[in-house]
């Protein structure tokens, strides 16, 4: 069966009888792969929901020790999937809760990626934008291609990050990196995140696969008891307000959709 959909501007064709997420166990590792491509592995309801079951698969299985997230087509992800966010039109009731909605689907997968109690890596090439990146800063390693372009892009359509991205960045970078990136959106090398410790390690685009085989690999065969005690730990003093802060992007991004909707709309990037 072939779907039609939009994409910023461009329409893009995906064959619905290729599944949206990938899930794979081999040797004690599980890999999720993003796989829409034509969309450069956009965050859709459906795609959330495939992704939302191999992480429980994943999570459930006792086989699987760590866990390999991707994306499809030399892509991690762009983000969220703008042509869903718009497909009930521009009216300010029907927009406002399909993007609460999206909003709130996004955060649920970044409460569930930091509740597995299992090692989580974050395979990072091509674009990784918007909630795609946010995602990405949620698992536990962060493996980047020299490819790899980063980007909060959010302010360029008039609305906050989600997935938790204020939060997330504000633990691992501090106030003024967060509110610098945030606010100005600039485009990010692989580099610059290595460089801003947003990232463990960056290599090729040849060696991506090895070394983030490697790095499953070699944590794979550490004592999982004890790596599920760490991530809980870690989770307990350094993600306790993860909650919190998903639940007010949800609010802020309704306020915001609400007030660029209302009877006199305001320019969204000039609001």
């Amino acid at each position: 069966e072939i779907c039609a959909c939009l994409v910023g501007s461009e329409m893009c064709i995906r064959d619905r009888s290729q599944p949206l997420v990938e899930y794979q166990v081999e040797n004690h590792i599980a890999t999720i792969t993003m796989n829409d491509p034509k969309t450069l592995n956009a965050f859709s309801t459906v795609l959330k929901d495939a992704m939302m079951n191999a992480l429980t698969n994943a999570d459930e299985d006792k086989d699987v020790r760590v866990i390999i997230l991707q994306g499809a087509g030399n892509n991690f992800s762009s983000g969220g999937h703008i042509g869903e966010m718009l497909e009930n039109g521009m009216e300010s009731e029907a927009l406002s809760n399909k993007l609460n909605f999206m909003v709130g689907e996004v955060a649920e997968i970044s409460l569930k990626l930091r509740n597995i109690h299992k090692p989580i890596i974050a395979k990072l090439e091509g674009a990784v934008a918007g909630a795609g990146m946010n995602l990405a800063l949620t698992c536990d390693f962060r493996i980047a291609a020299d490819n790899a372009k980063f980007v909060q892009a959010f302010v360029n359509i008039g609305l906050i990050p989600d997935a938790g991205g204020i939060y997330l960045l504000n633990q691992l970078i501090g106030v003024a990196k967060t509110t610098e990136m945030v606010m100005l959106g600039d485009k990010l090398k692989a580099e610059d995140m290595a460089r801003l410790n947003l990232v463990n390690d960056v290599v090729s685009s040849d060696e991506l696969d090895a070394s983030v085989l490697a790095l499953a690999t070699r944590l794979s065969n550490l004592p999982g008891k004890a790596l599920a005690s760490m991530k809980h730990m870690i989770n307990t003093h350094a993600y306790m307000g993860l909650n919190e802060a998903l639940d007010m992007e949800v609010d802020q991004q309704t306020m915001l959709c609400l007030l660029y909707t209302s009877p006199s709309p305001r320019d969204m990037r000039r609001s």
